[in-house]
């Protein structure tokens, strides 16, 4: 009974984040899928479609909790600014990070 009451305790726990409320999986599937079709010779239009993809609420920034693969494993060398987020310029700066 108490691992039932947990788990339903954790699940209300995420849906009540907003981070997990504004995650579109087909958003999340798409931007994987260009994420890893990126290289070096990709364009900032595809970037900018990436940075589209990836930011779920909106607000114009990539946050830690957005961020996946490359993108969450480069996001403290991509975040110039040490913001805590990524622009559609730092974003940029992945192109010169791929092989």
């Amino acid at each position: 009974m108490k691992k039932v009451a947990l788990a339903i305790i954790v699940v209300a726990s995420m849906t009540s984040c907003n981070s997990v409320k504004n995650m579109n999986t087909s958003s999340i599937s798409q931007a994987a899928t260009l994420l890893s079709s990126l290289s070096s010779n990709s364009t900032v239009q595809q970037i900018s479609s990436l940075f589209t993809l990836l930011d779920a609420n909106k607000d114009e920034a990539i946050s830690s909790t957005e961020a996946i693969g490359s993108v969450s494993e480069n996001f403290n060398v991509l975040d110039k600014d040490n913001n805590s987020s990524l622009n559609l310029t730092e974003l940029t700066g992945l192109l010169g990070l791929l092989k």
